[in-house]
């Protein structure tokens, strides 16, 4: 760990938690971490290095000058809990996944919790389902062990059964069921036909349980509004491509009866 991972605190934790985010559809996770760092006290903890997870695809050059490789970011932040007694906070956000060397990234992330003893490890993700944007999304739970799903039971959380969580906000809690690490993923619900956009009704959807489960409370007034926008820019969108979609496939009524050369037919 010390070769990887430069430590710029180390803070006596009370069982904290850790969640770690990654970009992935829908961006829920990154929203969610995002968020949480704004609304709340966080510290820097540590940052992976990061050319032993990723390689450069070339550089940028400035006034003729070449500048040195540029690598994602891949940092910790921590938060004690304000209640007396409960769960200290870390949070793991990478600026993007690795094309290769996900596993060890995720068992490095992991050498940190473990480094300050990590009761639980949280992430989140984009469940794709045939929702509409304007339905309330709603959130599924995965564990890494009966007693973790049994907890998201108690929270009557959806439970899917059988699924792949692609990506490193799934890889992360596969080696924590390695490492007898216990962990939880939350997914939100994100329309398939809208998985490109950036998803703040399901990070809204998915924050409300994962705020209860990690001890912290964080007002939601201003995801909520940003939500909300979002919401009425795809009703916008939609509308806009049904109605271009009529346009290009019906005839008005008034060409119906002119003829190829665009002449009237006349009645005898």
């Amino acid at each position: 760990m010390k070769e990887l991972i430069k430590l710029t605190a180390r803070p006596k934790l009370n069982e904290p938690n850790l969640l770690a985010v990654w970009p992935g559809v829908g961006n829920v996770a990154i929203i969610i971490a995002t968020y949480l760092t704004a609304k709340l006290n966080f510290k820097d903890l540590a940052a992976i290095q990061p050319a032993s997870f990723f390689d450069p695809t070339g550089v940028l050059v400035e006034d003729s000058i070449i500048e040195a490789p540029q690598f994602p970011q891949s940092k910790f932040f921590y938060r004690k809990n304000d209640r007396l007694g409960g769960s200290d906070l870390i949070i793991f956000m990478g600026d993007d996944q690795p094309t290769a060397k996900s596993y060890d990234l995720a068992n490095c992330v992991l050498d940190l919790a473990v480094r300050f003893h990590v009761q639980k490890v949280f992430t989140c993700a984009a469940a794709l389902t045939r929702i509409h944007h304007t339905e309330q999304p709603k959130v599924w739970g995965v564990g890494t062990n009966q007693m973790m799903v049994n907890d998201l039971k108690r929270m009557n959380l959806k439970q899917k059964g059988n699924l792949q969580i692609a990506g490193l906000n799934g890889i992360l809690l596969g080696a924590a069921k390695e490492r007898e690490i216990d962990g939880i993923c939350l997914l939100g619900e994100v329309p398939q036909y809208a998985s490109r956009m950036p998803n703040p009704m399901a990070a809204l959807a998915v924050l409300r349980p994962l705020s209860r489960m990690l001890d912290i409370e964080v007002d939601l007034v201003e995801l909520g509004r940003v939500a909300e926008e979002t919401r009425e820019k795809m009703k916008q969108a939609a509308a806009e491509a049904m109605g271009q979609y009529i346009d290009y496939f019906t005839q008005p009524i008034w060409e119906q009866g002119q003829d190829e050369n665009g002449e009237e037919d006349e009645e005898e």
